[in-house]
């Protein structure tokens, strides 16, 4: 993968940042890696909800997409930094962008009108632990009158032992939202314990399990 994350590395710095027109001769492969990694990574929850689950390359294609297409230069790099280094999870902790994808326009006001505070209620549920969510305090997620963002950066942070009963879980990760409008629920598939990759490595913390985490 083109976006390489340096060892104990979960922030991105300018460092990691390429020049414009380096990007622009790599963006088309960039962008078929990320699109493989995304479909790896996305959760429908509901008609209309899905969870993108973040990790380091996704937000350094993020970055650099958000770069390219304003060329903003130095000043917007530190902007752009600012705004998705929070959505890489720090080891304990899962991260989502959330989406409440409605074409019609009318029928997504009206939705999203009903769902003002969603972002207080969404919550993770793996093998018996109730995981809520916690919405990016720095994002207005809901309007003073009421309207739900269509965007949502959640961050589900694990208690002390929780991570090693999600790396071992068996059965599926349910991911959810209290309100009956968003009643239904998606689930990812049991993670098979494998060998690790570069860029993954054994929880010391768990390892009777032989499951792997990406750091």
């Amino acid at each position: 993968m083109i976006a390489m994350q340096s060892k104990g590395a979960h922030r991105l710095s300018r460092a990691d940042i390429l020049p414009l027109d380096e990007y622009a001769r790599i963006r088309g492969q960039s962008r078929r890696e990320i699109s493989e990694l995304k479909k790896r990574r996305r959760v429908e929850v509901g008609p209309f909800a899905t969870f993108y689950l973040e990790n380091f390359a996704t937000m350094w294609s993020q970055v650099h997409e958000m770069l390219y297409i304003e060329k903003g230069g130095e000043e917007q790099i530190a902007d752009e930094l600012a705004a998705y280094n929070p959505l890489i999870p720090q080891g304990s902790e899962l991260t989502a962008t959330v989406m409440f994808e409605i074409d019609d326009p009318a029928r997504r006001v009206r939705t999203l009108t009903q769902l003002g505070g969603i972002e207080h209620r969404a919550f993770v549920e793996v093998a018996g632990v109730h995981i809520r969510g916690e919405p990016d305090p720095t994002r207005k997620n809901t309007s003073p009158g009421g309207k739900a963002s269509s965007v949502q950066f959640i961050r589900f942070p694990f208690t002390p032992g929780t991570d090693c009963r999600v790396q071992g879980a068996g059965g599926t990760h349910p991911r959810r939202f209290r309100p009956p409008q968003l009643s239904a629920h998606g689930a990812a598939p049991r993670p098979r314990p494998r060998r690790p990759r570069r860029g993954f490595r054994l929880d010391p913390r768990c390892r009777d399990r032989a499951t792997w985490r990406s750091p």
